[in-house]
């Protein structure tokens, strides 16, 4: 459905009994008596079939099956009403796995899928079963249980074909294969991956890459503006790494998910209320700055999966950037909530998300066979509902978890949460209604034996004031360049190398023509300044009149003078720079009087006839060239030196 519920208003008239009677108290209602926002934000639901029929073992304590649970228990308060698109997602592709995975990780996984599902159930996985001998009664049993599930009710197991056997509870039993032998085809590599935590079983890869579509689906929709808020309960799996299973956990949706988001959004945040650290998104991300990382998890140094110290802040641009809060047994509602809300309030507000992948591991609730907290279904939801009041786009996931119908009570309140709607305390009647027996309510009281919070007020202050401290580190929200998303990364990486070769190409080819132009739009050279060869621009370039053997008074004058740019031949000195200088400088004649250091060869060599000195004034040059104004006060002067020795003969 597509905004089906958009119009739904509930009135006298479209309910067949009166409000506030006990047939209306069972279903959910808007959480407000006032008028509802004329826009309230678009929940899309994501729901894989037959996702909850798979096992991994009769003593594992991961069960999908409270999947099913969850499923049932949402349809029968009636909150699909309530949500404005239920998806059934295609399963993930290869390429899409392999956009984080190893892919010689998957193909080990695909291949012992197939291992698993050729091995005879063992007699006290059996009971009961139907063998079904022919190919099209199984195939029919199988399209009948897939629509049974699509409606929330699950009624058997799909086949898996010709003489193989249909579970009718609808579970598909797992297969312990770890101690097959190399000789049968594993090598050590295989062998290894696999432990008691994370077994073989059939239909695993199936299972695996129905969830991880979901969570894919659900990005997606966020990205594209379909939807404001994506809820997939079967994913969350956040244990998974690379190349190995680890916690329960062998393909990593959750990181799947956040690089679908950053393609579109410059910066995500995930949050993480699970029991166990989040070692394996952490890990993917440790060194980024586009991903913010916060986890409150069981801390001792021996709680799987013993990582997530307060110390691990990131690295390389990532440090910063990642956030653990590690908390010991049997911390209350109150502690827990004011912590939360304080360290998500400071994160937001410094790291300003585009999106959010939140977290929502049911097994920080009390009462879990594997926890330690002692949170209750109300406190857990009210996480969400503090998340979600920031108005961000949002992908809720599921995660740990393993008191299912615990579970079950706590995703379907916080799917009326995310939905607006409130739930009665009491729950309706349903297929699965004897899981949640004796009390059959929402909210049970959850009595741990970790009743005694081990987190002291003084030690939670100061995480708290130590996040906050550390936020002052990023200095802001950090930028990242707006750029066209290349279609692949090969065909990017070959357009790259392809410019630079271009840029190359032109830089060698125009050097020569760059510096023409610059010889030209020099505005220190002198446009009036023109040589006969290579020589004059030294101050070597004979003048007229000025030829071997013409010893007379006007051609000693015209040796005696300095040539531009150039030292006075004879002078015995070493050429001047080209500086601006000689050019301002009040190189003119010398004053009357004085001791003229700089005359010409001519007084010097005519000794015979006493030089007669023309007193004249410093005249300033008037030209920014170089050597104008006293080449022309120095040829001044022995013009008029040379006058005077022609007139005392």
């Amino acid at each position: 459905m597509v905004r089906s519920s958009a119009a739904t208003s509930i009135t006298y008239s479209a309910t067949p009994q009166f409000e506030g009677t006990a047939a209306e108290e069972a279903f959910a209602q808007w959480d407000t008596e006032r008028i509802n926002p004329h826009s309230r934000p678009i929940v899309s639901y994501y729901l894989p079939k037959g996702v909850g029929e798979y096992h991994y073992g009769d003593t594992h304590p991961m069960k999908p099956h409270r999947l099913t649970l969850t499923n049932s228990l949402v349809i029968s308060y009636k909150l699909d009403s309530f949500i404005d698109q239920i998806h059934d997602p295609l399963p993930a592709t290869r390429e899409e796995l392999e956009t984080y995975h190893d892919p010689r990780y998957l193909t080990t996984l695909e291949k012992r899928t197939k291992a698993a599902s050729n091995v005879p159930l063992y007699e006290t996985h059996t009971s009961p079963t139907t063998v079904n001998a022919n190919t099209s009664n199984a195939d029919a049993n199988a399209n009948a249980n897939n629509d049974a599930v699509g409606s929330g009710i699950s009624t058997g197991g799909p086949s898996l074909g010709s003489g193989a056997q249909t579970i009718s509870s609808g579970l598909r039993r797992g297969h312990h294969l770890n101690t097959l032998s190399a000789g049968g085809g594993f090598d050590l590599y295989e062998q290894e991956i696999f432990t008691d935590d994370c077994p073989v079983f059939g239909g695993m890869y199936d299972f695996f890459k129905q969830y991880a579509g979901a969570s894919l689906a659900g990005a997606r929709s966020l990205t594209q503006g379909q939807s404001d808020i994506a809820i997939n309960w079967s994913g969350g799996l956040h244990h998974a790494k690379k190349a190995e299973p680890s916690g329960f956990c062998y393909i990593n949706d959750i990181v799947l998910a956040i690089l679908e988001l950053l393609r579109y959004h410059p910066r995500v945040l995930y949050i993480d209320i699970d029991i166990h650290h989040g070692d394996g998104v952490e890990q993917a991300f440790y060194h980024s700055n586009r991903v913010y990382t916060v986890s409150l998890h069981k801390f001792n140094g021996q709680f799987f999966p013993g990582t997530g110290k307060f110390s691990d802040t990131g690295s390389g641009h990532g440090k910063h950037f990642c956030t653990n809060i590690p908390l010991s047994d049997g911390i209350d509602d109150g502690a827990y909530l004011s912590l939360f809300k304080q360290v998500i309030d400071g994160v937001i507000t410094s790291f300003q998300p585009s999106s959010i992948v939140l977290q929502c591991g049911a097994d920080s609730l009390g009462n879990d066979k594997l926890g330690a907290f002692n949170l209750s279904i109300a406190a857990h939801g009210e996480c969400v509902r503090f998340v979600k009041s920031f108005d961000l786009p949002l992908l809720v996931l599921g995660g740990g978890g393993y008191t299912i119908h615990n579970v079950a009570r706590c995703w379907t309140y916080e799917t009326a949460v995310l939905v607006g709607a409130q739930l009665p305390n009491a729950l309706p009647s349903g297929p699965y209604l004897c899981y949640f027996q004796p009390d059959y309510v929402l909210h049970p009281q959850l009595v741990t034996k970790h009743t005694t919070n081990e987190n002291s007020p003084a030690t939670l202050r100061n995480m708290v004031a130590n996040v906050l401290t550390r936020l002052r580190y990023l200095q802001g929200a950090p930028s990242v360049a707006a750029d066209v998303i290349p279609p692949g990364l090969k065909e990017w990486l070959e357009s790259e190398t392809f410019k630079r070769e271009e840029t190359r190409k032109e830089k060698e080819e125009g050097d020569g023509v760059r510096a023409m132009d610059r010889r030209v739009l020099d505005r220190h050279f002198a446009r009036n300044e023109y040589f006969a060869s290579d020589r004059d621009n030294k101050g070597e370039g004979t003048g007229t009149g000025s030829a071997v053997g013409d010893e007379d008074g006007e051609s000693s004058v015209r040796r005696g003078t300095r040539a531009r740019g150039g030292a006075r031949r004879g002078a015995g000195r070493k050429p001047r720079g080209r500086g601006r200088g000689t050019g301002r400088g009040g190189g003119g004649g010398t004053p009357a009087g004085g001791n003229n250091e700089e005359g010409n060869d001519s007084d010097k060599s005519n000794s015979g006839n006493p030089p007669v000195v023309v007193s004249q004034t410093p005249k300033r040059g008037r030209g920014r060239g170089r050597g104008r104004g006293r080449g022309r006060a120095v040829a001044m002067n022995m013009s008029s030196s040379g006058e005077s020795n022609a007139m005392s003969e």
